[in-house]
């Protein structure tokens, strides 16, 4: 079991970089490397709309195909990386991008991560700072008022003599 363990995840780890080797296809390769490699980058910065975490660049899908074509043929074409983005959100929207500009409209987005962890880390510390103090511990006793006590200190008396025989 312990040789069997390494070896399989050697396995896995192997597909996963086979597997994003070969979402580009050969056929899709520019000529030019510099093209190339802008083709690259700018497919890594664009969602793919059928798997929608993963990049086009990583993906096999057959819209993610196209993008990638379309992003190669508008770079072919003499157009710069802000106009190839730019024409991509015109035609999709700007769900295309994998991250989204910080605007107005996306601050949301930016800002629910970092909130959540923070509260996140607010109800840990809250948690601890009350099991220190011992309020927390569900399995402390429940402490009584003084009356409960003068009460219960009654019904104990009044069992004890009860019980005591005659």
């Amino acid at each position: 079991m312990k040789r069997i363990l390494p070896a399989l995840f050697a396995i896995l780890l192997t597909l996963m970089s086979v597997s994003r080797v070969l979402a580009v296809q050969p056929d899709e390769i520019m000529a030019d490397p510099a093209q190339e490699a802008r083709a690259r980058a700018l497919s890594r910065e664009l969602r793919c709309m059928v798997c929608q975490n993963q990049s086009i660049d990583d993906s096999d899908a057959p819209l993610a195909r196209d993008l990638r074509l379309l992003v190669r043929e508008r770079i072919a074409a003499g157009s710069t990386d802000q106009q190839v983005m730019d024409f991509l959100v015109a035609r999709y929207g700007e769900f295309v991008l994998l991250k989204p500009p910080v605007e107005s409209r996306t601050l949301i987005l930016w800002l629910i991560p970092p909130l959540v962890l923070a509260g996140g880390g607010v109800a840990l510390w809250l948690h601890h700072r009350r099991r220190k103090s011992g309020s927390g511990d569900p399995d402390a006793p429940a402490r009584l008022t003084p009356e409960e006590e003068a009460k219960l200190s009654a019904l104990i008396a009044d069992e004890d003599s009860a019980q005591k025989p005659v």
